[in-house]
């Protein structure tokens, strides 16, 4: 039977809504849902603030950014897990038998953990890499590296990633999330540092927007949030 023509008109304009409400099952699919749904209207990298596009990659000299050592990889843009899947992974079993790709294969706690919108954030390829599983924490003297005027550091003497001052206060609040949801262990130590982060760092309005957009998508939303 042919729908009537109001019908058909109401039909198509709630598919983009229909789409936009598709939960991540993997990180291939979280990350298109991120680029497409999340951060379509957002043109500034995570820690460095650079202007950039998805295609294109970042503008590196619009926040003088200063490659470390790999170019190629700065020249993109990478989706990076706060939380990364070495915390969320380490403790299962499956990581234990066979690392990340069989946690992929049989783990749907894993699998949801390693999808989880809360969780990603598109960041200069470089960083993304040059972060790797270190823990975040505050570097200093000679073995540490700044990338140009992007406030971000590294030191691969003492395994720490320092990051800029204005995500402290998300980073730590997405710790606390993944912590509630999927039983991450947080140090002492590590606690009273983002206790002390989020304070000086308090929600803005992007962060708040983010996480409504979230929860429109995957039905759940950070509650640090606020």
């Amino acid at each position: 039977m042919r729908l009537p023509t109001f019908v058909t008109i109401t039909l198509l304009a709630i598919q983009p809504s229909l789409a936009a409400a598709e939960v991540p099952t993997s990180f291939s699919t979280a990350k298109r849902i991120a680029e497409q749904e999340i951060y379509h209207d957002q043109d500034l990298t995570f820690y460095c603030r650079c202007a950039f596009d998805f295609e294109e990659g970042p503008e590196l000299a619009s926040c003088g950014y200063e490659v470390r050592k790999q170019p190629e990889r700065a020249s993109r843009i990478e989706w990076e897990h706060v939380v990364p899947a070495y915390d969320f992974g380490r403790q299962r079993q499956c990581w234990q038998e066979g690392g990340r790709d069989l946690c992929r294969s049989v783990d749907e706690v894993f699998r949801r953990a390693e999808a989880d919108l809360h969780n990603l954030v598109p960041s200069v390829g470089e960083v993304n890499g040059d972060r790797s599983n270190l823990r975040y924490g505050m570097v200093a003297g000679s073995d540490s590296y700044q990338y140009g005027q992007c406030q971000a550091k590294v030191s691969f003497e003492v395994d720490a990633f320092e990051p800029p001052a204005h995500v402290r206060g998300d980073i730590a609040r997405t710790y606390w999330y993944m912590r509630d949801t999927y039983g991450i262990r947080i140090s002492r130590q590590q606690q009273q540092l983002f206790t002390a982060w989020s304070n000086q760092d308090p929600v803005d309005r992007w962060e708040r927007k983010r996480n409504q957009r979230i929860i429109t998508i995957q039905g759940n939303g950070n509650p640090y949030v606020k």
